[in-house]
């Protein structure tokens, strides 16, 4: 039998939390003990509709059956396995399941545990590529500005949050391009009209260092944790066309934007331009088992099938690679989206959302909106002296008012699970809408 266990620990101070003011928390924990569909359950009781669909993760919800009765049934049918020199059917299951929904030409899959390990190991592919192929000298990686790529540091030299960065030492051999990030883009409904000329900073830094010198450039097609920061018109086809001029490996990291937040199984597909790699995690088992991949074209992976077959072709690899639960669970996953057509639904709520967040354009202390698929950004001008203090205030506020949203900076960044509903919107945005009315 089961121990009983008090819904809140009475020791708070053994877990060092991460991504927290640990301080502030412990003072005041916010506890979830449980979760159904859109909702969670607090442990005073309360329902607290989500937002964010767990931490950008959750897309087909909470507590979802299939998922949950496949991780069960594999947990007690084979619970690991190990994947070096070792298989099991689920792993290449999952891996031909993926290359059916990826964009045309990804073929390969790399299992991973995390959108942080995804690009690690697409960054390490991406150097690896270009050695087998005898351009050794492609060295140099790019990111982005206010880019998130995780926390490993390759991910942290690639990235281009400054606090993520400032403790620790990045790698050699990295530049970075402007973020997409204009003033003269605020309120924008969908892609914004100007800025596609930033990625011309490629350009650039190929005649500064020399194109031969670039292994690949890494970029979020819409940049997350940056504060939902999208693309404007022609931007992205623009990267690609200066990585093909000069050899350079794009790889589009798709830890948020995979699985149906951009109303495409991948946000490469609603935006029609092809990368060489793509990074996911998040959404591949709607969050419930840590889980990433990278794909990768054909092109890619056969450069690494050479040489003597009994020889390891690349050295690279986690324990925890492609385990029989995660594989159950994505399998379950995609199924999930597939039954419900959750893939299609973000483009189907689009107008809607959009319209709500919009609708809170005109409260105070809002000086921009932006939406595309389901997800949105409120940003909120900073207090002087005190950054991210205003928009720290409205995730706490909202959260005593029953809903969930996600702060980064000074931004409110919303990204609910696909299967919201428009009343589920109106709650949110209305909610939110009052807590935004009050806020200092």
């Amino acid at each position: 039998m089961a121990l009983d266990r008090p819904k809140v620990p009475n020791d708070l101070s053994a877990f060092w939390m991460p991504f927290t003011a640990n301080r502030q928390f412990k003072k005041a924990p916010r506890m979830f003990v449980g979760a159904k569909d859109m909702h969670y359950t607090t442990a005073d009781g309360r329902e607290v509709l989500d937002g964010t669909a767990g931490l950008w993760c959750c897309n087909a919800g909470h507590c979802r059956p299939k998922i949950t009765e496949a991780i069960q049934k594999q947990a007690a049918e084979l619970d690991y396995a190990p994947a070096f020199q070792m298989g099991h059917p689920r792993a290449f299951e999952l891996a031909s399941a993926l290359r059916d929904i990826a964009p045309e030409g990804m073929e390969h899959v790399f299992f991973t545990n995390s959108g942080s390990e995804s690009v690690e190991t697409a960054l390490k592919i991406a150097l690896a590529y270009h050695r087998a192929r005898g351009e050794g000298h492609r060295t140099r990686l790019v990111g982005r500005e206010k880019g998130y790529h995780g926390v490993n540091f390759g991910g942290i030299s690639v990235g281009g949050i400054t606090n993520n960065k400032r403790m620790f030492p990045s790698l050699p051999n990295v530049t970075h391009i402007p973020a997409t990030h204009l003033k003269e883009n605020a309120f924008s409904r969908g892609q914004p009209e100007h800025g596609a000329d930033l990625a011309d900073e490629l350009e650039r830094q190929a005649a500064i260092y020399g194109g031969e010198t670039i292994a690949a450039c890494i970029v979020e097609p819409v940049a997350g944790s940056a504060g939902v920061i999208l693309p404007p018109k022609g931007y992205l086809e623009r990267l690609r066309a200066i990585c093909d001029r000069h050899g350079i490996l794009l790889i589009f990291d798709e830890v948020i934007t995979g699985f149906g937040r951009m109303g495409a199984p991948f946000a490469a597909q609603r935006f029609g331009v092809m990368p060489d790699l793509i990074t996911c995690a998040k959404g591949l088992t709607s969050g419930v088992i840590p889980m990433g991949a990278v794909l990768a074209t054909s092109a890619i992976h056969d450069a690494f099938m050479e040489g003597p077959e009994h020889v390891i072709e690349f050295f690279h690899g986690y324990t925890y690679s492609g385990t029989p639960i995660a594989a159950a669970a994505g399998l379950a996953t995609l199924e999930t989206y597939k039954e419900e057509g959750l893939f299609e639904r973000a483009l189907e709520m689009e107008e809607y959302w959009g319209d709500a967040v919009h609708s809170l354009a005109d409260h105070p202390h809002v000086i921009d909106v932006r939406n595309l698929g389901l997800i949105g950004a409120i940003e909120l001008e900073p207090i002087a002296g005190e950054p991210t203090k205003r928009a720290f205030s409205a995730f706490l506020d909202a959260y005593e008012k029953g809903i969930l949203i996600r702060t980064t900076g000074d931004i409110i960044a919303m990204s609910p699970p696909l299967i919201i509903e428009k009343a589920h919107i109106d709650q949110l945005v209305g909610t939110l809408s009052d807590v935004l009315k009050r806020v200092h």
